[in-house]
């Protein structure tokens, strides 16, 4: 049974999070998926990680390739998981199914604290996934960096303390 992380950006941008959370991935072995809403973010991501320094590129490709089933990390706005991954990150309030979530060792959803909407869409997949019974993680910046503010998982039937988005 996978889990969702809950990446609350608040002090880092996309830009700096996401490159860090999928060299993570990649260090445990996983393919990854980075799922978007809209091409113009996904494209503009792919950029970046090109243009990232050579000591830390992330092989990558977008989405509607010939080899999209070959990429270790790929970029897609829209569903599915062509590239066999373990891991899928979301970024713009991307949609992930509970269904999804099961079988991936890990679902990481990212979302900017600046932006009331995409707080409301993370609070409402939290709600998603906890009451589909899924473990759950919730990640929050802080001055010394990434804190884990509460935590769901069902198999110890206990809610840790912490922020869960409910009102």
């Amino acid at each position: 049974m996978g889990a969702a992380f809950f990446y609350h950006l608040t002090r880092s941008p996309l830009e700096a999070t996401l490159p860090a959370l999928i060299e993570k991935a990649r260090g445990q072995g996983w393919r990854v998926v980075v799922r978007g809403r809209t091409d113009a973010v996904v494209e503009r991501l792919d950029r970046m990680l090109w243009e990232n320094p050579a000591d830390s590129f992330l092989p990558h490709g977008l989405a509607g390739g010939p080899y999209d089933d070959d990429q270790p990390v790929l970029l897609t706005v829209g569903g599915g998981l062509a590239n066999r991954a373990a891991c899928l990150m979301t970024i713009e309030g991307a949609d992930v199914s509970p269904d999804e979530v099961e079988t991936l060792e890990r679902t990481c959803i990212l979302f900017d604290g600046a932006d009331e909407a995409a707080v409301e869409t993370a609070r409402a997949q939290w709600r998603s996934l906890t009451t589909a019974g899924l473990a759950a993680e919730y990640w929050a910046q802080g001055e010394a960096g990434w804190r884990r503010q509460s935590r769901v998982d069902p198999r110890e039937r206990q809610v840790a303390p912490g922020v869960t988005g409910e009102r």
